[in-house]
């Protein structure tokens, strides 16, 4: 069943760039005990997710943060050097942490599983934004397909 409101996020490892190389972040550790905006991406580098979704994310860092939110953090399936490849191409610096779900284990546990194999991308997650307290959603904005209509930075303000 999809993550919905009221649901923890699953328990998983995920994955991040540092100066000597992939680092693994636990979702519990990331998660507990704060104020989290979570946004998901099909797939770094991608039209949409370069020209709009992440960079919208970067953008509005500091509204966001403004409202309390202790991380803004952006996943995809993808290996942690794309994210970090990514994260620098898009002069993220400190304001989004860029994580990669390799295998898409966090993808298959919430369900938000996106199969994009017909256009060469292979299983993906879906696109999503969420506000997380203490690891449980308070607010899921799930795409259909590959669309992006309400998981904005925008839309993610007007919930805080």
């Amino acid at each position: 069943m999809t993550i919905k409101v009221g649901d923890k996020i699953p328990s998983a490892t995920l994955f991040e760039m540092t100066d000597s190389g992939p680092s693994a972040v636990s979702t519990d550790d990331l998660l507990g005990g704060k104020k989290v905006v979570f946004f998901s991406v099909p797939g770094a580098f991608t039209p949409t997710c370069s020209n709009a979704h992440l960079p919208g994310f970067v953008q509005n860092a500091d509204a966001i943060k403004a409202k309390g939110v202790h991380t803004i953090a952006c996943v995809s399936v993808n290996d942690a050097f794309v994210m970090g490849a990514w994260g620098e191409a898009q002069k993220v610096g400190g304001s989004v942490k860029m994580l990669a779900d390799g295998s898409g284990e966090l993808a298959k546990a919430m369900d938000v599983e996106l199969d994009l194999a017909s256009h060469g991308l292979g299983v993906r997650a879906a696109r999503y934004s969420m506000i997380l307290e203490d690891g449980k959603v308070t607010q899921i904005n799930l795409e259909e397909g590959g669309g992006f209509e309400v998981s904005s930075a925008e839309k993610i303000l007007e919930q805080l």
